[in-house]
């Protein structure tokens, strides 16, 4: 098994750990962030589980990171990101595993948003010589294949030479995540939220030769968690993809790295077949936010009284050791980094850390 060094992985490290997922078998979990207690959760949980990971910033989260009273929320969104990103450079190495350093869900409006973080990550390469980011993600699945991939390929080919990865998106993956998208209408017909082997082919045709790219092709996903029997996943399409790509330009097996959107709440049977069909990469919001905030509301309830007063005014008992933010926080990660474990464990990822 190949070993890297711990801590943000980029350019050819980037394509060794995807390469060793898809030869092992597994995948790994993709987790927005949107705080440093976050962040944090997820290296922790990472390291427990002696896994590698994939940290991402949707622009909500980026945003929130800089501070929502930041009077320029454009200017929130990208220092936001260039701030994380630099937390997740500094600690990653001290928890010991391989982390993907990622932005998620750009559409056509939010292109400016990855070219003022490629400008930093630019910057950062001349004096680092890696990026800031290992990979960013242009979502424009709601746009035209034509516009789509003339811009997937104007920005790959800015971002080829920083040895950074180019997340694109094809078909469209229902629900809504941070702003982009929208809710899933559960009585319509959702026939769009399957992508063709035939567009993934002319994204292979188109891109490849450019640089290195990712691909979420829907079939069937949506982000959040809707009712059992209204989503329905279809995997196969994955396997018809990279059995398409292959028959044509005679590449090896699975030649696509492929990434699973919209994961929380999904059947563990098809998430292991979408597994085996070549994606490595699966995201997971939903379930992990309700695990964060789960636990500070089971706190906030076992501990009424420390929210309401500073000093009981019946018994003159303080409640400082409860209403301290980092008593709620820290049950907030600890119940995230439990969800975080099932994960692992579902992704086969558990204990396969490429870090030396």
């Amino acid at each position: 098994m190949a070993q890297l060094k711990p801590g943000v992985v980029t350019g050819k490290d980037y394509l060794t750990l995807v390469a060793a997922a898809k030869a092992g078998g597994y995948a790994l979990p993709a987790v927005n962030v949107s705080s440093s207690s976050t962040v944090n959760a997820v290296l922790e949980a990472a390291a427990k589980n002696q896994a590698d990971v994939i940290v991402q910033l949707s622009n909500g989260g980026a945003q929130f990171y800089a501070g929502q009273g930041m009077k320029d929320g454009f200017k929130a969104k990208v220092l936001g990101g260039v701030s994380a990103a630099q937390h997740v450079h500094l600690l990653a190495e001290q928890y010991g595993v391989c982390v993907v350093l990622h932005t998620d869900h750009a559409n056509k409006g939010l292109i400016p948003w990855v070219e003022a973080l490629l400008d930093h990550g630019e910057a950062f390469f001349k004096q680092h010589g890696k990026p800031l980011f290992s990979s960013h993600m242009l979502d424009l699945s709601e746009e035209s294949m034509e516009f789509n991939l003339n811009e997937c390929a104007r920005i790959l080919k800015r971002m080829a030479p920083l040895n950074m990865s180019l997340e694109i998106e094809l078909g469209v993956t229902g629900g809504e995540e941070d702003g982009i998208g929208k809710e899933m209408d559960e009585s319509a017909d959702n026939s769009h939220l399957y992508t063709q082997p035939e567009d993934v082919l002319q994204a292979y045709e188109r891109l490849s030769p450019i640089g290195h790219f990712s691909v979420a092709a829907s079939f069937g996903n949506v982000h959040g968690v809707y009712k059992p029997g209204n989503v329905q996943l279809r995997p196969e399409i994955l396997k018809n993809s990279q059995a398409l790509i292959e028959q044509r330009h005679k590449t090896a097996a699975k030649p696509l790295n492929l990434v699973f959107h919209g994961g929380s709440g999904s059947e563990k049977d098809k998430i292991t077949e979408a597994v085996g069909y070549g994606v490595f990469k699966m995201n997971i919001d939903t379930d992990l936010q309700f695990a964060y905030s789960e636990a500070i509301g089971k706190f906030v309830t076992q501990n009424p009284k420390a929210f309401l007063y500073q000093v009981d005014p019946e018994t003159d008992k303080p409640y400082k050791k409860y209403y301290d933010p980092r008593k709620y926080l820290r049950a907030a990660e600890e119940n995230m980094i439990a969800r975080l474990n099932e994960a692992f464990q579902d992704l086969g990822s558990k204990g396969k850390s490429l870090a030396a």
